[in-house]
């Protein structure tokens, strides 16, 4: 990923991309163009998977550490 890619947001990186689809959609560039964004599509959808991905991480990491804490307590999660 690029550096300043990697700077971006998830909500910034996710606008941006909706915004080259809808360049892309609506046609009327060159190919030089349309090549261009289509690259930039690509990264911008790399930079959303990075944060979607530190996301999935975080929520398992948190559930897994709930469910250790309740089995070191005797109660939920347990085996019933």
């Amino acid at each position: 990923m690029a550096g300043t890619d990697a700077a971006l947001g998830y909500e910034q990186a996710r606008d941006e991309l909706i915004e080259v689809v809808r360049k892309l959609e609506a046609g009327g560039t060159s190919l030089e163009d349309s090549l261009a964004l289509w690259e930039r599509g690509e990264e911008l959808a790399k930079v959303c998977r990075h944060w979607l991905e530190g996301a999935r991480a975080r929520l398992d990491s948190a559930l897994a550490a709930r469910e250790a804490g309740a089995d070191a307590e005797g109660g939920e999660g347990g085996p019933e």
